[in-house]
């Protein structure tokens, strides 16, 4: 755990109590703090307080003697509206931050000089936060990987000179730390996503960009006009971002047809490694390549670091092989534009399921991939209105529910005239409508699909 120092002897209040505002609360009250937490929902706070959290009602809080409220990234901060304690706070006049931003604070007193990755995106971020640790571990030194990819940085151990902190920020984190300042910050693509709580795609765009500001060293996925647009943006100020891509070759890092070149020179080949399939995770190897190289990894330790890369669950995760026919999860692509990238991994023969809680502008966007989708299985609410999208040009069928969409390409896959086949779960939605969260509606697909008789699983396939 990091002690939050720099608020010793100062009350703190601390909004939210999910795994990140737990971590905060210990941590703040470990430096020395007074702290003074609460959250909206009663079987949260019942949640925290047999976990030992002794609760104040912040409804009745005297906030002019607050130094500091410490908000849950999952708090709206300025959209749809400020949530009360974030106006109960500009009242008072104290400011609001997150948990990464009391890890900079204690990092800048006590070691200004550990090295320090942080990494955001609309897409890929989690990828690309683990490859890079898992390269440096494979290389031998200390990684500590945190953040929205899990394990809240307050956990962590502290800043070192040995320790490689390499976190993944969201744009609710990012907007939460105003003296965020990384040796390297890694900005991959933009494209529209939690507008509800940004208000514009503008607005969105501008908090993922802060990430770069004051960054020792930014790298800049070339892969779409707005991150385009803020490279331009930076040379005209004389700043030297790095660049990479998965197309443009003459970005300072390239993976284009499998091959990562840097210089010009090939310095690794991902074609055949599973957990990196697709154009989209060729563009996070050529960011994971450029933060490592900046690091002191040579070419072989980051050749290492690709082919021994595991991958992420619910990330274009292959579940198992019947027959000719691969199963991949994707659940995490919740949006139409993290499921373009999954089909556009595959030519053809896609047996697609898709649907849950559609976010603005629907699968439109997605046509260009239609020719090579074998059928569509439709799950959840946004069926009727994605049928709609695929009527007349994709072969489609409402299933209502996953259990049920699973079962129905299962036996229907072995009829592909494709020379490998994939069943994916690529639903472009939310998974709130059915379940809890996109991790829930992974784990439900790879379980239901790992029971399918026949069915050889990727472990054993690779044993």
């Amino acid at each position: 755990m990091i002690l939050s120092t720099t608020f010793a002897g100062q009350d703190v209040a601390v909004f939210g109590l999910g795994r990140t505002g737990i971590s905060t609360y210990r941590s703040l009250l470990a430096g020395g703090a007074s702290v003074h937490a609460w959250d909206d929902n009663a079987k949260t706070r019942e949640r925290a307080k047999a976990e030992g959290l002794e609760l104040v009602d912040l409804h009745d809080a005297d906030w002019s003697t607050f130094a500091a409220l410490s908000l849950a990234p999952g708090v709206p901060l300025t959209h749809p509206e400020p949530h009360w304690t974030v106006k109960q706070a500009a009242a008072a006049g104290i400011e609001v931050i997150g948990d990464v931003e009391i890890f900079c604070r204690e990092r800048q007193a006590h070691c200004p000089d550990a090295p320090f990755v942080a990494i955001t995106g609309t897409n890929g971020k989690s990828t690309t936060t683990a490859l890079i640790a898992h390269m440096i571990t494979s290389a031998g030194k200390n990684a500590q990987m945190g953040g929205n990819i899990g394990v809240p940085i307050l956990d962590l151990e502290s800043a070192a000179v040995d320790t490689i902190h390499v976190i993944e920020m969201s744009s609710y984190q990012i907007d939460l730390t105003p003296t965020l300042q990384p040796t390297v910050g890694v900005l991959l693509n933009l494209s529209p996503d939690h507008i509800d709580r940004h208000g514009t795609f503008e607005h969105y765009a501008s908090v993922k960009a802060r990430l770069l500001k004051y960054a020792g060293l930014s790298v800049i996925g070339v892969d779409d006009d707005p991150t385009r647009g803020l490279v331009q943006d930076a040379r005209a100020t004389g700043s030297s971002p790095i660049t990479v891509s998965h197309t443009d070759t003459v970005a300072d890092f390239c993976c284009a047809n499998g091959l990562l070149k840097h210089g010009g020179a090939n310095c690794a080949d991902i074609n055949g490694i599973v957990s990196l399939r697709g154009s989209h995770n060729a563009q996070n190897a050529a960011a994971a390549a450029a933060v490592a190289t900046h690091l002191g990894l040579s070419d072989e330790e980051i050749a290492f670091g690709l082919r021994r890369f595991p991958g992420l669950p619910h990330r274009m995760e292959e579940v198992g092989r019947l027959g000719g026919a691969i199963f991949i999860n994707d659940s995490k692509a919740t949006n139409a534009d993290s499921t373009s990238n999954a089909l556009a991994s595959f030519e053809d023969g896609i047996y697609w399921i898709l649907g849950g809680l559609a976010k603005e502008g629907g699968i439109a966007g997605l046509r260009e991939y239609f020719p090579r989708i074998a059928k569509a299985y439709l799950i959840g609410e946004a069926a009727e209105v994605f049928a709609q999208t695929l009527e007349g040009v994709v072969e489609h069928e409402h299933c209502g529910t996953l259990e049920v969409a699973i079962k129905t390409a299962a036996a229907e896959v072995g009829n592909a005239a494709a020379s490998q086949p994939v069943v994916l779960l690529s639903p472009a939605c939310a998974s709130f409508d059915q379940f809890p969260s996109f991790e829930a509606r992974g784990d439900a697909f790879r379980n239901q699909v790992l029971s399918i008789p026949g069915l050889q699983a990727r472990s054993e396939a690779e044993a």
